[in-house]
């Protein structure tokens, strides 16, 4: 029997945070949670830990935000698969976003949070081939 895929989630709404946890551990992933960008940071440097994904908000509050927690998590890990989730910040994706991003504008629904992610990972599962 394999792991689950290991993804990093990167909320500072705590409702809209369990709610991606939940849907994403119901779809059969592991879920790593982080509440800021610099937290987000920590778990990205720890080598013991390698997510293969990456969801993150853009707008973190104070300090760190999703825009640098992606390139972050690139510099770490090349082929990590990002996902952004935003309120207002689409606009800017083109300019901010990492390469092979997805962004997916909230409110979402559940299975367009998984179908984006899974879409990512399918599409590097692919390249690697």
């Amino acid at each position: 029997m394999t792991s689950p895929i290991l993804l990093l989630v990167v909320e500072d709404e705590p409702a809209i945070q369990i709610l991606m946890e939940d849907v994403l551990k119901d779809a059969g992933f592991a879920v790593r949670v982080a509440t800021f960008g610099e937290e987000a940071v920590s778990i990205l440097d720890d080598d013991s830990v390698r997510p293969v994904g990456l969801i993150t908000d853009v707008r973190l509050g104070q300090g760190i935000i999703g825009w640098d927690v992606a390139r972050h998590a690139r510099e770490r890990h090349a082929e990590i698969a990002v996902v952004y989730v935003t309120g207002d910040s689409a606009a800017d994706w083109a300019a901010y976003g990492v390469p092979k991003s997805l962004l997916l504008p909230k409110p979402f629904a559940n299975a367009q949070l998984v179908a984006a992610i899974t879409t990512l990972l399918n599409e590097q599962a692919t390249s690697l081939c």
